[in-house]
């Protein structure tokens, strides 16, 4: 399979060649030529393998070119039980009788990024050699808390790699932070920016397009790729636990195959819900997609109204990986909502950075409607969800969990749509511990760690262990910089 620029559609890359890549030279990001078809015998085949198998086969029909039994052992290697705390990988919980929680965050960093980032470095060392390419990947990695230690647990100590990662200095939780400042290997760098991940990521794209700067890397050896979603190695295990997950249902024998589940996901980037939606132009029965956002509303807007509009107040909230107000990953929908017309999504993007804002048509505002819902949750309502699903039905949830939680209520109060429905939980509520406890109404202790042993003994639940780990932990990087300076950063990291 052949994969091609949401703003050139007349390049055509191999897969290694795009997951090599990351970001094409004209910015665009990279997109399959086709969905291959999910039919009823995958489905009945899927249910009865493990999460390893279900990866290594769905990745399998998007990466022809790569060997499957070194997929396979690619599956196995990133979602192992020395990785991932839980078997089944990803699994479901009950919350009720007509809804799921689909858990992410069971593995090395306790957030769903681990899932793409844990199989990413394999796939990326795989296409290098594929590809031939002989230079040093440099990973240079925008995050918003999470992805930016996923990518760094997964690249640390990756032969022909080194990744950067840039995070805002005041917009991550403490615990994210220690997780990142701390971080071991050989091959790694954190950088702190002043300013928020919207900052942080549009240096990053600038530096990706800088002609002069990839120059002077490649006479050093180097050259720049991507762990953020904007590279389709990042997307292409994401897809997989959507589909994972509807297996999943059907083999509690509560469901039948070909029953739709609507799937309601917190998201900033547009990436997690993306992977959902690539999963229903596979066939996955999927009904209504459910994109819930924080007080950063930016998606619910455009999918209310067709307009996307970043002019707006940047709020720094309690679920700080949600706090985004340009949406990389949109580009992808856009480039399939119009039917690949790769010229105007090129307008739309050169709109969005000219002006801050762009309107679709209306048949495409029509098709985005039909699919996809948007609900925002400020607050106080995040933290309201947080101490009712914790009272109702005895489950901790984060704050990322909880903006999903409660904007699946508002949907079904909103519409009366009952069809049954999985929210994505993608962070472990230790990694949020303050704002959990003050949602179940205790006060935090002072230290950020002391928080993760008071929550295990209020709630009975028990500590993600890495996370109960940092306790201790070597701080290894306190550089901060401005935005303008970012460029200078990679330079020295080079060195």
């Amino acid at each position: 399979m052949q994969y091609l620029s949401t703003r050139d559609k007349s390049l055509r890359l191999s897969a290694a060649e795009a997951i090599t890549m990351g970001l094409s030279r004209d910015g665009g990001l990279f997109t399959p030529v086709a969905f291959p078809n999910l039919g009823t015998l995958d489905l009945k085949t899927l249910c009865g393998m493990d999460y390893q198998r279900r990866a290594a086969y769905i990745m399998g029909k998007y990466l022809e070119q790569f060997c499957p039994e070194d997929l396979e052992q690619f599956s196995r290697n990133a979602y192992g039980p020395e990785t991932f705390d839980h078997p089944g990988v990803a699994p479901l919980r009950k919350v009720d009788g007509n809804t799921w929680c689909l858990e992410l965050w069971h593995g090395p960093t306790s957030a769903f990024k681990d899932l793409a980032l844990q199989m990413l470095p394999q796939l990326l060392s795989y296409s290098l050699k594929k590809t031939g390419e002989e230079k040093t990947a440099c990973i240079l990695v925008a995050t918003s808390g999470d992805t930016g230690k996923a990518a760094m647990e997964g690249f640390a100590n990756v032969p022909q790699t080194k990744i950067l990662v840039f995070y805002p200095e005041n917009g991550v939780s403490e615990i994210q932070k220690l997780q990142m400042v701390t971080q071991e290997g050989d091959n790694v760098g954190v950088c702190a920016v002043k300013g928020n991940f919207d900052d942080a990521q549009n240096a990053v794209k600038r530096i990706f397009s800088d002609e002069v700067l990839r120059k002077d890397l490649e006479e050093k050896g180097y050259f720049l790729s991507s762990a953020n979603s904007i590279n389709w190695g990042r997307i292409l295990p994401q897809i997989v636990y959507y589909i994972s997950a509807y297996c999943d249902l059907l083999n509690t024998g509560e469901f039948k195959l070909g029953q739709k589940v609507n799937f309601c996901v917190p998201t900033g980037n547009f990436g997690n819900i993306l992977a959902c939606y690539y999963a229903r132009k596979m066939g996955l029965p999927v009904g209504k997609l459910i994109c819930a956002s924080n007080c950063n509303d930016v998606l619910t807007d455009f999918i209310r109204t067709g307009i996307y509009d970043r002019n707006r107040p940047f709020h720094t909230t309690i679920s700080p990986s949600m706090d985004i107000l340009i949406s990389s990953n949109l580009e992808r929908l856009l480039f399939d909502l119009s039917e690949w017309d790769d010229g105007l999504v090129r307008d739309c993007m050169q709109q969005l950075n000219e002006t801050g804002r762009y309107e679709i048509n209306g048949e495409m505002k029509t098709r985005l409607q039909s699919l996809f819902y948007g609900g925002f949750c400020g607050e106080r309502e995040t933290e309201t969800a947080i101490t009712e699903v914790y009272r109702q039905y005895g489950y901790l949830v984060d704050t990322h969990t909880a903006v999903a939680a409660r904007v699946l209520t508002d949907y079904r109060r909103e519409t009366g749509d009952d069809t049954p429905a999985i929210f994505a939980s993608t962070a472990s509520p230790f990694k949020f511990c303050d704002s959990v406890l003050n949602a179940i109404g205790r006060t935090p202790e002072a230290d950020s760690l002391d928080r993760i042993a008071q929550l295990q003994e209020i709630s009975g639940v028990t500590a993600p262990v890495r996370l109960a780990a940092l306790r201790g932990k070597e701080v290894r990087f306190k550089e901060v910089t401005e935005k303008a300076g970012m460029e200078n950063i990679v330079r020295a990291f080079l060195q």
